[in-house]
Formats: C-alpha cells, sequence, structure tokens
C-alpha cells in the first residue's frame, strides 16, 4: 500500500485532482467528505459543535447551517481551534477505518485540505501539492464558487500560505492554467505512486 497525502490551498483545484486520480484506481480518503459526515444529524459531532457553538449553527431541520458556521470560525482563529478540536479526531478515527479496507497494493490518497496546517506529513509515504498562484485561487473563489471577496480571501487566510505547502510537497502538481493542462500532470503522478 502507497499512503499519499494530497493537499492544496482552496480553490487551487485540488478536488479535480482527486476525482482524476480515482478514476485511475486510487481509493480515496476525502477528509472534507468525512468532515460533513461526523457532523450528521443525530451524530456526536453535531452534538459536540451544538455544545461548543450553540442551537444558532443550526438549520431549521437540525442540520449544520455550515455557511453560518464558517463565518464564526474562519474569522475567529480561536474558535476555529475549537472547532477543529472536536472535528479532527473523529475524521482522523472514519480516515483509518477507510484506509484499512483498501487492499495491500493499493494506492490510497488521503485528500486532506489541512494537511500542512496540522503538521500531517509525516503520516503518508508522499505528499502531493496541488498548487495555484493566490489570484488564482481568488478568482476561482469568487467566479467558479460566488463567493464574496472578503470571505474568500478570509477563508485563504486561515490557511497555510502557497510556501508552506511547497515545503511538505515530495510532488506538485502545478494547477494554475487551464483544466486541459491538468490531466497530464496528473497522470504523470498516478504513473509515480504506481512504481512506488
Amino acid at each position: 500500500m502507497v499512503k499519499v497525502g494530497l493537499t492544496g490551498g482552496i480553490g487551487a483545484g485540488k478536488s479535480e485532482v482527486s476525482r482524476l486520480l480515482a478514476s485511475y484506481g486510487a481509493v480515496i480518503v476525502d477528509a472534507d467528505k468525512i468532515a460533513r459526515e461526523v457532523v450528521e444529524p443525530g451524530t456526536p459531532g453535531l452534538a459536540a459543535v451544538v455544545a461548543e457553538f450553540g442551537d444558532g449553527v443550526l438549520t431549521p431541520d437540525g442540520s449544520l447551517d455550515r455557511p453560518k458556521l464558517g463565518g464564526i470560525v474562519f474569522s475567529d482563529p480561536e474558535k476555529l481551534k475549537a472547532l477543529n478540536v472536536i472535528v479532527h479526531p473523529l475524521v482522523g478515527a472514519r480516515s483509518a477505518e477507510l484506509e484499512a479496507s483498501a487492499g495491500p497494493d493499493a494506492v490510497v490518497v488521503h485528500d486532506v485540505p489541512l494537511l500542512t496546517e496540522n503538521g500531517l506529513a509525516p503520516l503518508y509515504d508522499l505528499v502531493v501539492v496541488v498548487d495555484a498562484a493566490v489570484g488564482t485561487q481568488l478568482d476561482r473563489l469568487v467566479r467558479l464558487r460566488g463567493m464574496a471577496e472578503d470571505e474568500a480571501k478570509s477563508r485563504m487566510a486561515a490557511q497555510a500560505t502557497r510556501e508552506q505547502r511547497l515545503a511538505v510537497a515530495d510532488l506538485v502538481i502545478d494547477n494554475d492554467g487551464p483544466l486541459e493542462a491538468l490531466e497530464p500532470q496528473v497522470r504523470a503522478v498516478w504513473e509515480r505512486l504506481r512504481s512506488d
């Protein structure tokens, strides 16, 4: 088994790289997806988030109001830290379960947005960073995701810098250009991962 950490700043295109790697046969362990699962209605994770942040972070149907919680935590480092203390152990436990269920010859790609911030690089055989210029990230968040510019900047500021991510990279995928330039790079990374 090859354990790969895949990361990149918000808007860098990590999800597209993850999708391509899955299409080639990688087993994807998506930390964002798991983070949503562990705070679904009725879970201990959601109960802990409500205990920390109050009922105001719930929608009328009792599910987590992610945009509202995001507005709270991405502008306050201490509140973000409190949320991470709740969610990260739950995500880690579920990720370990998924990895354990992969075959011995699998390439397991852990899609982890906060890999750099949480010092997780040593957990993986290789770290792949999807890199894009700050201006490119901001443009994608505003133009493609419809975020307000100040919200996009706030979320970017809550993450590691581009330089910090590149410092932990074993392999870098440059996603500053058009989508058609991405696939050949991801294919080359996949071939490298299969040969390790």
